[in-house]
């Protein structure tokens, strides 16, 4: 208390030093004074006022519970005068046994009076029931079943609730009604074959299976029943639940398994193409299959049996099993595609499950995977290993066929423009085009692989193509007999290379990405390498035939015979040109190369002649005869040639000028000028040698040993600026006896 008071005495010091802070609040303290006293007296009036009601709050609770202490009294005292009394009346409770047992009596032989005329028809019933079974009734046949079912487990229960462990009376009321049982396993049977011919039966006769389903609903009833009898008595009468609905799920599960598995008609061993009609056969007949669930059967089940997606689930359940069956065997390349193509394409297309009679019941997207992805790369690793040992099988048996060709006695077929072609190229890129377009049907990951695999593999199959290809000129040149049609042949390989070069390009636009296309430049250029040496060497080995045939008026070249008026020049054009008749079948760009090539070999040929100085001329005159004759001989070269070029657009003349060139060095009669006609020429062709000059120079016989160590001598110590445009052509030729080791700049 005193606490409390020093607590309230600080409180109204407080309340007065904030009512008295300034002077003139003074002339209030009277108005201060009276308005705290009227507060008082509020809080004192509502505090009695409080005080009063919780006193009269305790004044009625006390009286209430006195009053509720005398009512417990007369419980209590009420209480012990039942319990006299049921002791009392023990001896007569126990005296109305007979009178229990005689009601518990009374109600079995009320069920059984009330089943009376069931228990004796029973075997009539049950024959009734059995012809409604067989005449296809079985509505009718359902409800005397039930009939009877009823009645055995009313007696059942009766006979339950008297003596649950009389075993003996209920196995008679089982044995007696034994043959209602086979009758329930009859009609099961019954409408288990209607379930699994639901999607024939639904277009025949929809009454019949709505009978069934309206059956089975039945029995699901009577199942919930009696189910809900066990928890409340403990008994539940034989065979039941029946659980029908659940066992027709699984009839319609097994039913789709088995149709689904019963679709592969053929074999491997049978037809190769027994996995595509496989295939076919189960798009067909799911499409179907669900197209009738859809439009018919779910007209005939209630909606919450929710039939349609139930069957949905089972086909795709189905499916996912059969393809991992399909997946997990031995299949070949072909084969894995067949089964990826179908798998990742045709059951979500519009063939199939995005069928738009589906819609919108069947969303593709929401489907799940027939096979895991791990698979599918398990089956692409597969089919890439084998495709790439089929690709080089095919190549080596293409490469073997073509090379069977070289050695036929007729000349190779000509394409629409008249060039010389043999089928390898299309034989290979028609290979390649095809597996691309079986890749592309999977995805574009799988056919960008496959391009890469076949450009791979074609780099490959082009070194052994060049390698047989030299081989081939090996072998020919052992016997030149032998092909007959070399040369031909010879073009349609150089041919195919133009023809491989194009092909390549155009499968490059037709199956990759252009982001793709920097992948395969390195590759792409290696063919590209590879075919230009094949063509350059098969322009070579051509050549070489044309040169051997050559070779014997070749050497008349700047002999005596020659001097003295032979034809060998003559000769060597009329070979070349008809050699070239044989060569316009060869394609662009190698047409052009071989053209320039042999021009140049040509000449190389004639100056070569020259400086194996098989002449040396004697005088003046056969100086002017023989210059005249090589000036003669550059012009016909000139005229071969540039009718050989015609059309290319390239200058034919310039090799020819280096024959005139020469001549006129042999020409010159003054030989005082020598010096100046060997240091133009030599500015010409920079390439020259000193054992060059020593040789033409022997060749017109009349320069000293002394002149010729002069000139060459006087040559070495001039400047040479040689032409930009100049290809040497000198540094080819070899001088047999070399006078002068030293070779000019």
């Amino acid at each position: 208390m005193e606490e409390t008071d020093r607590e309230a005495v600080a409180t109204a010091v407080q309340r007065v030093a904030g009512m008295l802070q300034r002077p003139d609040q003074l002339d209030k303290v009277e108005q201060y004074r009276r308005r705290e006293a009227r507060k008082k007296a509020s809080v004192e009036a509502r505090l009695k006022a409080a005080i009063q009601s919780q006193l009269d709050g305790v004044r009625t609770g006390l009286s209430q519970l006195h009053n509720a202490l005398n009512d417990v009294k007369d419980i209590q005292q009420s209480l012990i005068d039942v319990n006299k009394d049921w002791r009392q009346s023990i001896n007569t409770i126990e005296n109305l046994k007979d009178v229990k047992d005689a009601v518990v009596q009374h109600s079995q032989l009320a069920a059984a009076v009330e089943n009376l005329k069931n228990i004796f028809s029973v075997p009539e019933i049950v024959r009734e029931t059995h012809d409604l079974i067989e005449r296809g009734e079985l509505l009718q046949a359902h409800r005397k079943l039930m009939d009877l079912e009823c009645s055995r487990d009313d007696l059942m229960y009766e006979q339950y609730r008297m003596d649950s462990k009389n075993t003996h009376d209920m196995n008679l009321i089982h044995t007696y009604f034994g043959d209602m049982q086979k009758l329930s396993e009859e009609l099961a049977k019954q409408l288990w074959m209607v379930v699994q011919r639901s999607l024939v039966t639904v277009r025949r006769d929809p009454t019949l299976l709505v009978s069934v389903v309206r059956i089975i609903e039945r029995e699901e009833k009577i199942d919930r029943r009696m189910l809900d009898r066990k928890k409340q008595t403990g008994f539940i009468p034989p065979g039941r639940p029946k659980k029908w609905k659940e066992k027709m799920f699984n009839i319609l599960e097994r039913t789709v398994s088995t149709r689904i598995e019963g679709t592969q008609a053929d074999t491997r061993e049978s037809d190769k193409m027994w996995l595509v009609r496989h295939l076919e056969i189960i798009r067909k007949y799911v499409l179907d299959d669900l197209l009738v669930a859809k439009t018919l059967l779910d007209q005939c089940f209630p909606p919450h049996y929710d039939i349609f997606n139930r069957l949905l689930d089972m086909y795709h359940q189905a499916l996912a099993t059969r393809m991992q069956e399909l997946a997990a065997e031995d299949l070949e390349a072909n084969e894995i595609v067949s089964l990826l193509s179908w798998v990742l394409n045709t059951y979500t297309s519009a063939e199939m499950m995005g069928n738009s009679e589906l819609s919108p019941e069947v969303d593709v997207n929401s489907l799940d995977a027939l096979i895991s992805q791990n698979v599918v790369d398990q089956l692409l690793s597969k089919y890439m290993s084998t495709l790439t040992s089929n690709i080089i099988g095919w190549l080596r048996k293409a490469l073997e066929t073509d090379k069977k060709d070289w050695i036929k006695e007729t000349e190779p077929e000509a394409d629409q423009d008249g060039y010389y072609q043999t089928t390898l190229p299309a034989i290979v890129f028609q290979m390649f085009e095809q597996n691309l377009q079986v890749a592309a049907q999977i995805n574009e990951d799988l056919k960008t692989k496959v391009l890469i695999l076949c450009l791979q593999q074609m780099n490959s199959f082009l070194t052994r193509y060049k390698d047989e290809a030299q081989l081939y000129k090996e072998d020919h040149l052992k016997n030149r007999q032998y092909p007959q049609c070399y040369v031909q042949y010879m073009i349609a390989v150089i041919n195919n290379c133009q023809t491989f070069k194009e092909s390549i390009i155009s499968l490059k636009k037709k199956y990759l990405k252009s982001d793709m296309e920097d992948t395969l430049s390195i590759s792409h250029a290696n063919m590209d390498a590879t075919l230009d040496i094949i063509a350059k060497e098969g322009c070579s080995s051509l050549l070489d035939e044309v040169f051997m045939d050559l070779e014997p008026h070749l050497n008349e070249l700047m002999t005596k015979k020659w001097l003295m008026g032979s034809n060998a020049v003559g000769t060597i054009c009329v070979t070349v040109e008809d050699y070239f008749n044989d060569f316009a079948r060869i394609k662009k760009p190698y047409k052009k190369t071989m053209t320039l090539e042999a021009h140049r070999r040509v000449v190389v040929e004639y100056i070569r002649a020259i400086m194996l100085k098989r002449i040396s001329f004697k005088n003046a005159e056969e100086r002017k005869e023989g210059a005249e004759r090589m000036i003669k001989e550059a012009e016909q070269f000139r005229f071969l040639f540039k009718k050989l070029a015609a059309g290319s657009g390239e200058d034919t003349e310039g090799l020819c000028d280096i024959i005139e060139a020469i001549a006129e060095v042999i020409k010159l009669t003054d030989p005082s000028l020598l010096y100046l006609e060997v240091s133009t020429l030599v500015s010409k062709y920079p390439d020259i040698r000193d054992d060059h000059i020593a040789a033409l120079l022997t060749v017109r016989g009349d320069a000293s040993r002394d002149m010729k160590q002069t000139i060459i001598e006087t040559l070495d110590q001039g400047p040479s600026q040689p032409n930009p445009n100049y290809v040497p052509i000198f540094k080819e030729i070899t001088v047999p006896t070399l006078t002068v080791p030293k070779l000019l700049k």
